[in-house]
């Protein structure tokens, strides 16, 4: 069956190579990135690749995921182009950067791994719950840490590392608490560590050395984005990094997160500190 699939930050990286899979697949992709003539580029290049109808179906959107209220716009345009939506993956993610605070004073780490996703989400929740069976794909990371308040709320700093690491862990508290909350709307949410130092421009930037290739992350996002094998799959975590700790293109499983996102008490508080950041960014 064909499906109706949204990919945030999808102009590079396994976001990219995941829509060249599912478009080669037959499915209508919709694409995301920060920049208009890039976006328009890689549109083209899936759409050279895609089968059947899916060749008038792919499209893209435009959004700086460091401003919440260029996500909400974003999201109003998903809403008026789109009739439903069978597949969010919530791929758009930040390490390295040389603007690490946003123009709200606040870690763009926090902003873009967590609440731009976070807000997206929540505002195509309608569109999701038209699909028969809709799937949401949260990137997560084997990076996850303890998160500080402080710096959430952008009253401390933090270094790279640190500020990726704490708002992974807010994207995959966030997963854990959303599978429930839209259990009863035919939405299934998994959250995915797509494997550790994949060959992307986000690693290198970062690290400057991979382990795996790019491709072992996009065909998770594949896999978990349509096929039947994760149909019946919700408030899990999948770590696609290998159990005995080494490091190749096999393919990983389900595991346990970070304890923060299996804590009910830590979840509430993540979401009690996430509504008072929001309502001093979304007036």
């Amino acid at each position: 069956m064909t499906k109706t699939i949204l990919i945030t930050g999808s102009t590079d990286g396994i976001g990219k190579l995941a829509a060249l899979n599912l478009a080669k697949a037959g499915h209508h992709v919709y694409l995301h990135g920060r920049d208009a003539d890039k976006l328009d580029s890689v549109i083209m290049e899936v759409k050279a690749v895609a089968t059947g109808a899916a060749t008038d179906h792919i499209d893209g959107f435009v959004a700086d995921f460091s401003d919440l209220n260029a996500v909400r716009d974003m999201a109003a345009e998903v809403n008026d182009k789109l009739s439903q939506l069978d597949v969010l993956i919530n791929n758009a993610g930040i390490y390295t950067t040389a603007s690490p605070v946003t123009k709200d004073g606040l870690d763009v780490r926090f902003v873009v791994n967590y609440l731009a996703p976070h807000e997206l989400t929540n505002a195509l929740l309608p569109l999701l719950k038209k699909s028969n069976k809709a799937r949401i794909v949260n990137l997560s990371s084997a990076a996850q840490a303890p998160i500080s308040y402080q710096a959430f709320a952008g009253n401390e700093r933090l270094d790279d590392k640190d500020a990726y690491a704490q708002s992974k862990l807010a994207l995959t508290m966030w997963s854990m608490d959303l599978a429930d909350a839209v259990a009863g709307d035919n939405i299934n949410v998994i959250a995915v560590n797509p494997g550790s130092l994949l060959n992307t421009k986000m690693v290198a930037e970062a690290y400057g050395k991979h382990w795996s290739s790019a491709d072992k992350g996009a065909n998770i996002l594949t896999q978990l984005a349509i096929s039947d094998e994760f149909a019946g799959v919700t408030g899990k975590y999948f770590d696609n990094d290998i159990k005995d700790g080494t490091h190749g293109e096999a393919r990983g499983e389900f595991g346990q997160p970070h304890t923060d996102a299996l804590n009910k008490d830590a979840i509430t508080e993540l979401n009690r500190q996430t509504q008072d950041v929001l309502a001093t960014l979304l007036k």
